[in-house]
């Protein structure tokens, strides 16, 4: 995972970073059962890719969902991995579920 990557580790932690950003926040919410494992691994070095190519314009938050599960009742997140772009403390976009690259652009760039 990149280090542009936040990964709080609890409720305080993940408003805390939010309050920081300067801009949009793309939070990552992965699950850490079975079921749920295998597509978030997959996910989890997009994730950093684009968090790298996206650089300043975005600040990526991946949260665990059992660790912080304000956030997730907050956003509606039901599934694990979902990501939910989020624009002065509100969810502008959402979209669960493993995403292709060419997808993870899509929906970033028509909601940025």
């Amino acid at each position: 995972m990149a280090r542009r990557v936040h990964q709080p580790l609890e409720n305080q932690e993940f408003d805390f970073i939010l309050s920081l950003a300067p801009g949009p926040v793309l939070a990552y919410f992965i699950g850490t059962w079975p079921k749920a494992l295998d597509a978030c691994r997959a996910m989890d070095a997009l994730v950093g890719e684009l968090a790298e190519e996206y650089g300043t314009r975005l600040t990526t938050v991946r949260t665990d969902m059992t660790r912080c599960p304000e956030p997730v009742r907050r956003y509606g997140v039901t599934g694990a991995p979902t990501v939910v772009l989020v624009k002065d403390g509100e969810a502008v976009a959402s979209q669960a579920g493993p995403m292709t690259r060419e997808e993870f652009r899509e929906f970033l760039d028509s909601h940025l």
